[in-house]
């Protein structure tokens, strides 16, 4: 079988072109990980940006790159019209038996729908949702991209929903659904959390900082259990000084001893902070299935997080971690109390934890899934 994944290039993201080699999101990195294991598939990646850049010809033994350059013009300003036509000559040269679009925050769900192949869509994150919980402006970022979200899933031949949570956003609007969580990336598998326990206990929260996220609920919820206890609170996530929300967080942060935000984190440090953290901290007023939750569980870190959106799906209450509802300040004390309480008890739930995550989140395991459901979509195109 013959695959073309269209997914965003992180040098074109992050504006990094001079690196060499292209870079994905976890989760279409994850993903094509697995995919690389399978012999008996040929993958093309198709990425489009804003700048020529040399890149290699092959990430894997069966995994082709392809990196096109599009013209500022034919981004979100035109609705992608450049990458459109990009990539659907591209294709024309590949000849793919089914294109897989990851993501619906820019081009490539579009240029899937537009690439004239059989094709399905995996939604990271609800853009339709997100434009309604962040009140997205008329003609904005969200907003735009809310729309085309709606545009592009009844076109496509059926959507991968990473959570039960995307299946009920889509239902109403997708041909077919199928639910798949996130591959994680195997290397997580190897990690083993064992936090210090002559230190404070440790706890992690990853995110950009935001309203969405609610760092700042979360930080007053805990100021009564800091005057009770030791601990410490360590943010990992992009902040933006100068918005309201960002300097309330930071402000918060510095008048805080327990309290510390140390930046954005890449794959390889949020791994050294996974292998001494004693748990995961994710108090989302919405969320789909962020990474980092699916992370801390195959590296075996006990996880708190707020009964929300595609979270239900990825904790499972008592065993994997426990639940908050992050508009209650003391139920996310609550939540994080009971965790610092029996620190001997997380350390006992590590090992059904990651069992559990290699049985639905290797990358092999997700692979394979999206096999059965590419020949699935080719079936129904060709009867």
């Amino acid at each position: 079988m013959r695959i073309a994944v269209l997914t965003t290039d992180n040098r074109e993201h992050f504006k990094d072109y001079g690196d060499p080699t292209p870079y994905f999101g976890t989760a279409p990195e994850a993903l094509l990980q697995g995919l690389s294991s399978l012999p008996e598939v040929e993958v093309h990646v198709v990425s489009c940006s804003r700048a020529r850049m040399h890149s290699p010809e092959k990430l894997a033994p069966n995994i082709f790159f392809h990196g096109i350059y599009v013209p500022k013009i034919g981004w979100m300003q035109t609705a992608y019209q450049g990458c459109i036509r990009a990539t659907r000559k591209m294709l024309r040269r590949i000849k793919p038996d089914i294109v897989h679009g990851q993501g619906t925050e820019r081009d490539c769900a579009v240029s899937a729908v537009f690439s004239g192949f059989p094709n399905v869509l995996t939604i990271h994150g609800n853009m339709r949702l997100i434009a309604e919980v962040n009140k997205a402006r008329p003609f904005s970022f969200w907003w735009l991209a809310a729309r085309l979200e709606r545009f592009t899933i009844p076109r496509s031949h059926g959507v991968v929903c990473i959570t039960h949570y995307t299946q009920e956003a889509v239902a109403s609007l997708a041909r077919r659904t199928w639910v798949v969580p996130n591959a994680v990336d195997a290397s997580f598998f190897d990690i083993n959390a064992l936090p210090p326990t002559d230190a404070p206990p440790v706890i992690l929260c990853v995110g950009l900082i935001c309203a969405r996220k609610n760092q700042n609920a979360f930080i007053r919820a805990l100021d009564g259990l800091a005057k009770e206890r030791a601990f410490r609170l360590v943010f990992l996530g992009h902040v933006n000084p100068g918005r309201k929300y960002d300097d309330e967080f930071l402000e918060l942060v510095k008048s805080r001893p327990w309290c510390a935000h140390e930046g954005f984190a890449d794959r390889a440090t949020l791994k050294r902070y996974l292998q001494k953290t004693t748990l995961l901290a994710l108090p989302s007023i919405e969320d789909n299935c962020p990474m980092v939750v699916l992370e801390a569980q195959a590296a075996g870190v006990p996880v708190v997080a707020a009964k929300v959106g595609g979270l239900p799906d990825l904790v499972e209450d008592g065993r994997t971690g426990f639940f908050c509802d992050p508009l209650d300040g003391a139920s996310m004390r609550r939540a994080i109390e009971t965790v610092l309480s029996s620190r001997a008890k997380a350390r006992e739930l590590a090992s059904s934890m990651k069992l559990g995550a290699r049985q639905r989140f290797h990358p092999e395991v997700i692979a394979r899934r999206h096999l059965e459901i590419y020949a699935e979509v080719l079936k129904r195109c060709s009867s």
